[in-house]
């Protein structure tokens, strides 16, 4: 079982990027994958969640209307989608697994991933 994020880069305000988790190992349809964030200095904290078995999306308060979660099962990949960035959503992104429904405790994911880097600035 992996998951791997990708696509972080440097941006400048008001850009956007794209992150990729992609899954390998495991039927992702049946899966829950929870985006989460981890800026220098601060705790991880939940960004998205993409809910198993097209169950929905959810998103932090802090990004909702400027971030949308995706996936392509066949593809065996996950989206998160990063338009009208601001210099506070620089962080290192991570994705992770689990097998229930969607929820933003972190501890309750596992398998996680490689974070990829999001900086935005100018």
């Amino acid at each position: 079982v992996q998951l791997q994020a990708y696509g972080g880069g440097l941006v400048q305000p008001g850009g956007s990027l794209r992150l990729s988790c992609a899954a390998s190992g495991f039927t992702l349809g049946g899966y829950t994958i929870g985006w989460f964030r981890q800026a220098p200095g601060k705790e991880r904290e939940g960004v998205a969640v993409s809910s198993r078995n097209g169950g929905g999306t959810y998103y932090a308060d802090s990004v909702k209307g400027r971030f949308t979660v995706s996936r392509d099962n066949a593809k065996k990949t996950v989206y998160l989608q990063m338009n009208s960035l601001q210099p506070e959503d620089t962080a290192v992104y991570f994705c992770a697994r689990r097998l229930g429904g969607p929820v933003f405790r972190q501890e309750l994911y596992g398998d996680w991933g490689q974070g990829t880097q999001v900086t935005v600035s100018s």
